[in-house]
């Protein structure tokens, strides 16, 4: 396993990780959760992240059961959740989004079902424009004096949002983000690779990077239609299901796998391979709902990518509405 620091901090990470979205309940029980786990452990991977609304806060239930189950030393490995969307059903106002009130409390919520004293990264899960900047800057500061976070930072926010809270936190000498959580892939290169640029040396943001195969698209399982039973096919991700499916890349997988078949690799060994392969992500989370799968994703740590096979690649896979 390799390990990357994660930007500025002195937090060391593997460079894969392990998330639980849709998997975990939706996809595995408890047991296949912990054989699961247990592989990644055993493998390097000390990264695992989590959030309030996986499974309205079932996942992170299983999570902190299974870590309970296993006893790995808590030193050992970094926990994460995130908050903004809230788990109730239905959701009260103050039930969700980033004011004091619900990240307090959703930290609170993410320790007792996670059965830990602190989470190594608090997560924003969204921007919330309703919400002074400034305020969920003094939270997530006050959270760490508490001591039940180490460090703390965004998902899927703007880099001009990004570097607002910055700013904010630079005025007033207090704990700033220093890690963002971007989808990234092949079919998913904008925010990483232009947005964020100026942040990384300016700042040192690190990044955890989600979905590195597009859901399964760059797989190939879906270069045919949707098998039943897949990720694509789960009822939970019906409403996500136009961001991740069109035609353009159903086409631009298939020209992808080409590639892979000419270079001796599968679809998914290159695609996990090219997001590593980026020395701004510090960690790419992987989201495998079955041991070979995991086991399989763990092989992209093998592959040395040659710059022409970078380019037949990034230039396969472009696809037009990347933003």
């Amino acid at each position: 396993m390799e390990y990357r620091q994660l930007g500025h901090t002195g937090l060391q990470l593997s460079v894969l990780g392990y998330g639980s979205w849709i998997t975990f309940k939706g996809q595995v029980d408890d047991k296949a959760a912990g054989d699961m786990m247990q592989i990644a452990y055993d493998n390097g991977v000390n990264f695992f992240d989590n959030a309030e609304v996986y499974a309205r806060g079932e996942s992170e239930r299983i999570m902190g059961r299974v870590l309970r189950l296993k006893g790995w030393e808590r030193s050992s490995y970094v926990l994460t959740s995130k908050a903004y969307f809230g788990w109730h059903h239905p959701n009260l106002p103050t039930q969700h989004g980033l004011a004091r009130k619900h990240l307090r409390e959703a930290c609170d919520e993410a320790l007792e079902r996670l059965q830990t004293s602190y989470l190594d990264i608090f997560y924003c899960h969204r921007p919330d424009p309703t919400v002074p900047v400034e305020e969920i800057v003094w939270t997530m500061h006050q959270l760490f004096l508490a001591g039940k976070i180490l460090y703390w930072g965004t998902s899927e926010w703007t880099a001009s949002g990004i570097q607002a809270a910055i700013t904010a936190a630079e005025r007033y000498h207090l704990l700033r983000p220093v890690v963002e959580q971007p989808e990234y892939n092949l079919f998913r290169r904008f925010k990483v690779e232009e947005d964020y640029a100026l942040l990384y040396d300016t700042y040192g943001l690190g990044l955890t990077t989600w979905s590195p195969l597009h859901s399964g698209m760059l797989t190939g399982k879906y270069n045919d239609g949707i098998p039943k039973g897949s990720r694509l096919d789960l009822p939970e991700f019906k409403g996500m299901m136009g961001m991740a499916y069109s035609e353009e890349k159903v086409g631009k997988a298939r020209a992808f796998k080409a590639i892979a078949d000419q270079a001796g690799y599968s679809m998914t060994d290159l695609a996990l391979a090219w997001v590593i392969h980026n020395p701004h992500v510090t960690c790419a989370i992987l989201g495998a709902s079955k041991p070979e799968q995991l086991e399989q994703n763990l092989r992209a740590l093998t592959i040395d990518l040659s710059p022409d096979l970078v380019e037949q690649i990034e230039k396969a896979t472009r696809i037009s509405d990347d933003k």
